[in-house]
Order: structure tokens, then sequence, then C-alpha cells
């Protein structure tokens, strides 16, 4: 299923834009960037058991959070391995795009969520240390799927943004494993570099965005060289970005949400065709109105009819 743009802002986002752009460019600062962000009412309540553990890592223990709903389950559950965004070197299991994220989908779902703290990248840590993290982290959960009452055929990956290149580098790998996961779960994933070009449609609507909340080349050049040590994008093995496999085949059903005034919607559009191509069942969805990240703003409809959907994958049979 695909929605079509309007090129128009949520409501809360559009006030929220204008204000911003009251304000002369060069006298904006990062708070003022940063309140585009900020909730817009109460993160929702869900009756869940929340365990903060660590599980054993190719490097270091790696801490994960276990949502499970607390109700009795006739059956095994399914599960979603998630991962949050960051632009590799940046968040954590507080932030709303993790916390609320895999809160609102275990309590939808009826499902187990176990949201990952991956190594984030640093001048000492690079590729492929938060890659084999999820990979760990992703096989730890299906060898311990009677212990945590999930069924092992149906174990999804996914992520958001940076947490999206993972999930699908990850599920790439798992596939030339021989161990593909249930389905893959890309919430405005970049999977590519350099970045494809917009469609007009999409040139036209990021005319709109206000120019520090694009992604654009130079930027991902400069947060690739720390993911990658200073090694350059076209010598990245391919899980980094998994958009330049040159065989998809045998990818699992895939979700692709996409944000409507991001530059990155290219990649996510770019590799729906891919998947498409290779005959793998994909489902993308334009999340409209919103810039990139809209599920790190508490209380953002937009962010729930995302959750709602991303439940309806998980409920599947």
């Amino acid at each position: 299923m695909t929605t079509f743009p309007r090129h128009a802002y949520d409501p809360e986002i559009g006030r929220r834009i204008a204000e911003l752009n009251r304000k002369p460019a060069d006298s904006r600062s990062i708070a003022d960037y940063e309140a585009l962000g900020a909730p817009l009412g109460p993160a929702e309540t869900w009756d869940l058991d929340i365990e903060d553990r660590t599980i054993p890592g190719p490097g270091p223990a790696i801490p994960v959070r276990v949502y499970r709903p607390t109700g009795p389950a006739p059956a095994p559950r399914p599960c979603l391995v998630w991962l949050h965004g960051g632009a590799w070197v940046g968040g954590d299991l507080d932030m709303p795009e993790a916390h609320e994220t895999a809160r609102g989908l275990a309590g939808r779902a009826d499902a187990v969520v176990v949201s990952v703290d991956y190594r984030l990248c640093t001048e000492d840590v690079h590729f492929p240390a938060p890659h084999d993290d999820v990979m760990a982290a992703y096989r730890w959960v299906r060898d311990n799927a009677p212990t945590l009452g999930v069924d092992p055929a149906r174990i999804a990956l996914g992520g958001a943004s940076a947490g999206g290149n993972l999930a699908a580098g990850a599920t790439l790998h798992l596939r030339d494993e021989g161990e593909t996961p249930w389905q893959a779960l890309l919430l405005y994933p970049l999977v590519h570099a350099p970045i494809p070009g917009p469609s007009d449609e999409l040139a036209a609507a990021l005319k709109h965005v206000p120019g520090p909340l694009l992604m654009v080349d130079e930027q991902l050049d400069m947060v690739s060289a720390l993911m990658l040590g200073g090694d350059p994008i076209e010598s990245a093995p391919v899980y980094v970005f998994p958009g330049h496999a040159e065989d998809l085949t045998g990818f699992p059903p895939t979700y692709i949400d996409n944000d409507e005034f991001d530059s990155l919607r290219s990649s996510g559009e770019r590799f729906t065709e891919q998947l498409r191509a290779a005959g793998v069942e994909v489902e993308q969805v334009l999340s409209a109105g919103v810039l990139h990240g809209h599920l790190n703003i508490v209380g953002l409809d937009a962010a729930h009819a995302t959750l709602d959907r991303m439940a309806a994958r998980l409920r599947r049979g």
C-alpha cells in the first residue's frame, strides 16, 4: 500500500516549522530545532512487564530491554527485535523512538519486543560492531524463544533511520546465512550511499524543509567516515548499505514507512522498487505531513498511526 503526498505539514508540525521560520536562519539555536520534536501529549500507557538485561555479545555484553504483555498467551507470541536510530553515533533505549515505540508495539500487537542498545560508532568503534551486535541480539532471541514466550517462526527485525539501516543490513546477512527473519520493518531507513536523487514530487516537498533538517551527502560522508573508521563508502561491505546488494531475492516480507518531508525518503522508495523487482512482498507507506524521525515525537497522531500499521504486521498468523 502506498499513500500519496499532499505537501502540507501535520498541523502541529506546521505550527512548529512556522515558528522556527520566523527566526532568521543565522539566529536559530540547537534548542530551536530540538523544539520540533517536543512531546505533543502524554505517553501511552500499557500493561507490560519491562525488563532491562544484558545478553552475550561479540564484544562487550549487549544491553537490551524486553517488553512483554502481562496477560496470558494461548500460544507463543510474535516478537520484534527493534533498533533505534541516531545516525549510528547516538540514541539509546530511553529515547521515544526506542522506548515508546517498543511499548506501543508490545501493547498493540500482544507481542514481545526486544529493544537493542547496539554499540554506537566512535573514534574507536566502527562497523561491523553495531552490525555484529544486531546479529547477536537476533540470534539470542531465536535461541531463547521458549524462555521469552516467543514463537521462533515469527521473529521480525526492524528499526528506524540508522536502526532501519542496521535492520536491513542484518536481515540481508541473515538471509545469506540461511536464517532469514520472519519480516523486516523499516522506518524511514537509509540503505544507499550516496542518497538516491529525489523524484520531482519529493524535490517539491523538500523545498518546504529548513536546510539544517535535511540529510545531504556531505553530512552522510562525515557520519560514514566515523562509522567506517575513515574507509571510503565505496569500499564498505554490502551489509553497511544493503540497497547496493546485487541480489535481494529471498529477502523476507518487508514494511517500509517513509516520512513525507525527508531527504532520506528517496532511499526507502528506491529500496521498495528493488525489493519488488526481486519478487519480495513489500508494503510501502508514506507518513504524510511529517519530518524525518516522527516516531520520536510523543503524542503525534502520525506516530500512533504508524504503530497501528506495524502492530497489524506483527499480528499476522
